[in-house]
């Protein structure tokens, strides 16, 4: 009976004695690759020109709109390389928040674009937003699944959310163009805001 005492503490003593926690999928080393799939949805500088852009391809139409499909997973790839090979730009920043400004006011215009333009603009914020998701990677990361994660991230964003905003389109009643156009206002205002915010901050640093 003693020893059946014993056994059982000390089993419990193991099974709550607290042990170091991993993060990440270490055994298959994924957890790098979730890392950069879920790094450009956590800051409003990332997911805003996405969305904006989205809403922009819808305007333009199916036919060149889901071209953005392919060309901002494209441009991410790319900027997420430029960063490896050139970092510390810190002019990429101001390009991200400058971006949510401009594409909104497109949006809220919604004139068409020549389709050079348009995937000129596509390609700009996937370089732009692929490099600074980039920046966040440190000298453990394993740099091929973090960016294939950001990539993959933008391709599933563009795919799901242009489809569901041409299907938004195709619906019944004007007023569904006037809601996007609307929206991109908003979003115009937003990165107008912290554009200014950018430049006190670099103005009074």
């Amino acid at each position: 009976m003693k020893n059946w005492r014993v056994r059982s503490l000390i089993t419990a003593l193991a099974v709550l004695t607290p042990t170091a926690s991993q993060a990440h999928l270490v055994t298959t080393r994924l957890g790098d690759f979730y890392d950069g799939a879920l790094h450009p949805l956590t800051g409003f500088e990332f997911a805003l020109p996405w969305l904006a852009l989205v809403i922009l391809a819808a305007l333009q139409g199916a036919a060149r709109g889901r071209w953005l499909i392919l060309v901002l997973p494209i441009g991410l790839l790319l900027g997420a390389a430029l960063s490896v090979w050139l970092p510390d730009l810190h002019l990429v920043q101001f390009v991200n928040v400058a971006a949510i400004a401009g594409i909104g006011l497109l949006v809220a215009i919604a004139k068409p674009l020549p389709a050079p333009v348009f995937l000129g603009l596509g390609l700009l914020v996937g370089l732009a937003s692929g490099y600074e998701n980039a920046e966040a990677m440190v000298y453990n990361t394993d740099r091929f699944l973090f960016i294939c994660g950001v990539a993959a991230v933008g391709y599933a964003f563009a795919t799901l959310s242009l489809a569901l905003a041409t299907l938004f389109l195709e619906g019944r009643g004007g007023w569904r163009a006037i809601a996007l156009r609307a929206g991109g206002s908003w979003i115009a205002a937003v990165g107008i805001m912290a554009a200014g915010f950018q430049i006190s901050a670099l103005y009074h640093g």
